[in-house]
């Protein structure tokens, strides 16, 4: 059992520390091996500061430093992969809120997910590629 423990520690560990870095690659997670093309020029934007320590849809606090989105219809925990279509950067997120509610966006990311693979930090919108992790 401690084995087991101690394998799951490190795996999240490795996760936790390559989405840090920003070079997460789906070899790298030994638990998420697959992906699913979701959408294709979908419309991300990300999270106002004024979010911050609020309550999501799933319960959980919201904070811009973490890798979070917020999806309409995703179930709660589904991690996505979302790719700047650009420049290929990309995050791992987790959906813990319900969103956005600007017509023709698909996904708000939180400011950190969002600042990782923008090009222009200015900008505040980004055409993404989605995909579900398995």
């Amino acid at each position: 059992m401690k084995e087991i423990i101690l394998f799951m520690a490190l795996i999240f560990s490795a996760i936790t520390f390559a989405q840090q870095k920003n070079i997460t690659s789906i070899d790298s997670c030994a638990v998420i091996k697959e992906s699913i093309l979701y959408k294709k020029n979908a419309h991300a934007s990300y999270y106002h500061d004024k979010f911050n320590g609020r309550k999501t849809a799933s319960g959980k606090r919201f904070n811009n430093d973490d890798f979070t989105a917020a999806h309409k219809k995703f179930p709660f925990g589904t991690l996505l992969k979302v790719t700047n279509e650009l420049n290929k950067k990309f995050v791992i997120v987790e959906i813990t809120d319900r969103g956005p509610f600007v017509k023709g966006r698909e996904i708000d990311l939180s400011k950190r997910a969002f600042m990782e693979i923008a090009s222009n930090k200015k900008s505040g919108l980004v055409y993404v590629t989605i995909e579900i992790l398995k």
